[in-house]
């Protein structure tokens, strides 16, 4: 009899007539190498190993109403994140383990309802050596204190008009992409009087629209800072990174309290955003900054348009 194990790694024509009568969606991640310190015997220690990770997860169905939404469903990094952050907590000796702790991991994801893990050793033998489990989220016990892979805090660089169009920002970007946390630029709207006339909804609209213009004017001079418009992308680029600057309209129509937001304002844009995003500094180039109007726990730092050093 064919194994649920065999199945999930099988081809879609063998599962598909195999489960036919309790289809489900599934996320895969395959041949997924990594060189690890692991095992039991001493000959094992203090040299690296290759892994091959392969995971299948079967998952919630789809909402209908979706609208090819990235935010909504369970991204393909996460399955990599979950490998990785097992790897990082401590040295194992036991692929058993790993196996174990990686499923109990994806399964901390809202979407995922069973999870198919195969590790195998590919240098310890003539062939793969490996352990292959299936774990469900029905009636397990899952341990919810494992803490699931946050994004480091951004730094936020909030650019006015002026600073939008000085000829210090490329060194500007180098300074902060240097620092200790990842960057994430926020550009200013359009002059509100090109939405005069408008009413409320048009006119919110417009002024979103105008900062992702000047987000990708921006990404146009300095092609190394990536627009980012989804929460998605956004957990990636902090992971990985990856200088990115803000595309506001989606993340901020998707959050419960995004109506609250004055779009026409970039610097209450960029104050929301830090404070949704745990920034851990936020750095105005502008004139001037009345520190007595932040009122928020986060640090705030100005730099002159002038000033070359940040």
């Amino acid at each position: 009899m064919t194994s649920e194990t065999e199945l999930a790694f099988a081809h879609p024509e063998a599962r598909a007539e195999a489960t036919a009568d309790r289809p489900l969606d599934r996320l895969s991640l395959r041949n997924h190498i990594v060189d690890v310190e692991i095992g039991a015997f001493q000959s094992e220690r203090d040299v690296t190993q290759r892994l091959s990770f392969n995971v299948v997860v079967e998952i919630a169905p789809l909402p209908a109403d979706l609208d090819d939404d990235v935010d909504r469903i369970l991204s393909y990094d996460k399955l990599a994140e979950a490998i990785a952050a097992e790897l990082a907590a401590e040295r194992l000796n036991l692929l058993e383990t790993l196996c174990e702790r990686v499923a109990t991991r994806i399964l901390l994801e809202p979407q995922a309802q069973r999870v198919f893990v195969r590790i195998e050793k590919l240098d310890r033998g003539p062939g793969a050596l490996g352990v292959e489990i299936v774990r469900s989220k029905e009636g397990a016990a899952i341990d919810a204190s494992v803490d699931v892979v946050a994004a480091p805090s951004p730094r936020i660089a909030y650019l006015t008009e002026a600073a939008f169009q000085s000829p210090h920002i490329s060194l500007w970007i180098d300074q902060m992409a240097a620092m200790d946390a990842p960057l994430v630029i926020c550009v200013p709207p359009a002059p509100a009087d090109e939405r005069d006339g408008m009413s409320a909804g048009p006119r919110r609209r417009t002024a979103l629209v105008s900062v992702e213009l000047a987000a990708w004017q921006l990404n146009n001079r300095e092609p190394r800072c990536v627009v980012v418009e989804s929460r998605t992308e956004l957990d990636w680029a902090l992971k990985n990174r990856q200088i990115s600057i803000w595309a506001p309209a989606k993340i901020v129509l998707d959050a419960p309290g995004g109506s609250d937001v004055d779009a026409e304002d970039g610097w209450a844009l960029a104050k929301w955003f830090a404070e949704t995003f745990a920034a851990c500094e936020v750095v105005v180039f502008a004139e001037q900054v009345d520190d007595a109007d932040w009122s928020s726990a986060i640090p705030l730092r100005s730099v002159t348009v002038e000033q070359a050093e940040i």
